[in-house]
């Protein structure tokens, strides 16, 4: 892919931008609250957040993310209708309304759901059924433009049974309906994804586009009740085509985790908190448009237990820390269709 030709004095800030961020030592994650899930977004100087809380749903505002502890908890929704277990709702924004997704149900009956408003911490009505393809398990589901087709990306059960967690894509012809079919992306079948299971997971799916204008889709894999719990990578190759699974590339191991052994090579385990997951970037408008350039790092949010803690549900903090572009990262595969290697952007996460 060619990249606009930049001068020469902006590249060089840049690289030397690039270095720092390279160099920096890791410094310790702020711990923001006890939750789980988080979903946060900027619009304009002021920081927004949504949770699950008491049978319904919360919305906070800060003028920053360490901040958003000490805002009031705003109830934007109550689960009236007894949906059951109301699972890590996510922001984002379209057309000047505020959408917050999320998964209500008990066991077997986990499905998306959608309530809207203009305003981010008041006035959104009645929950509509997220009308996906198959009507299957679906829960983290997380709205995106992409090469201004509207997409939605979810972790699912491929049948009626809990046998593993896949990604799924499909198309949307609006905030509350899909178009065609859902397409698998990843499947938990790789090793450093199966340490723990049970069933074997992939969740929490976030989007964002990389400085080459690339989509990459971020998630979590290995049991949420361990310290496995991590972060890995899927990128889209260049020019593919988001329901074409073998245009996907998986990042070799995790980008963002606290066991070694699972990590891709070159990327190391946290120091401060165990088994960090389910995450967002902090984008302008929740927007993958807005997405970083090279270089700086920018704001991240995440959940984790600090080490030292005994690694349960109930233990889970709101984390904040920064993420960054990282160059020239080849992800490789066997056995299947297609190139064996991909190179381009990847992500490093520091607490």
């Amino acid at each position: 892919m060619r990249l606009p030709r930049v001068p020469i004095v902006i590249a060089l800030l840049a690289v030397a931008a690039l270095a720092a961020v390279r160099t920096a030592p890791s410094a310790e994650a702020a711990q923001v609250m006890r939750a789980a899930d988080p979903s946060v977004l900027r619009v304009g100087s002021t920081y927004h957040s949504v949770q699950s809380t008491g049978g319904g749903i919360s919305v906070r505002s800060a003028s920053s993310p360490d901040g958003l502890a000490g805002a009031t908890a705003r109830q934007v929704w109550s689960d009236t209708r007894n949906l059951g277990e109301i699972w890590a709702p996510e922001f984002s924004m379209e057309g000047g309304r505020f959408y917050i997704h999320f998964s209500g149900g008990r066991s077997a009956a986990h499905r998306m759901y959608v309530i809207s408003s203009t305003s981010a911490a008041a006035g959104y009505g009645a929950e509509t059924k997220v009308a996906l393809p198959d009507d299957r398990w679906a829960i983290d589901g997380s709205m995106f433009t992409f090469n201004g087709q509207r997409w939605f990306v979810w972790s699912g059960w491929a049948g009626d049974t809990n046998v593993e967690q896949n990604l799924y894509i499909a198309r949307m012809s609006s905030p509350s309906a899909s178009t065609g079919a859902r397409y698998v992306i990843s499947q938990p079948r790789e090793s450093w994804e199966r340490v723990v299971g049970n069933p074997f997971i992939n969740e929490g799916p976030e989007p964002i586009r990389d400085p080459n204008g690339q989509l990459h889709i971020t998630y979590s894999a290995n049991g949420s009740w361990s310290d496995q719990y991590c972060i890995a990578d899927l990128r889209l190759r260049a020019g593919g085509d988001p329901t074409y699974v073998w245009d996907w590339y998986k990042s070799n191991g995790c980008l963002f985790g606290s066991n070694r052994n699972t990590m891709m090579a070159g990327w190391d385990p946290t120091v401060n908190v165990n088994g960090p997951g389910h995450h967002t970037f902090v984008l302008l408008n929740g927007d993958i448009a807005t997405s970083p350039p090279a270089g700086p790092r920018f704001p991240l949010m995440f959940h984790a237990v600090p080490k030292g803690t005994p690694y349960s549900w109930a233990n889970r903090y709101w984390y904040t820390g920064t993420f960054c572009w990282w160059g020239n990262v080849t992800y490789s595969r066997a056995n299947v269709p297609g190139p064996n290697t991909d190179t381009g952007f990847g992500l490093k996460f520091f607490e």
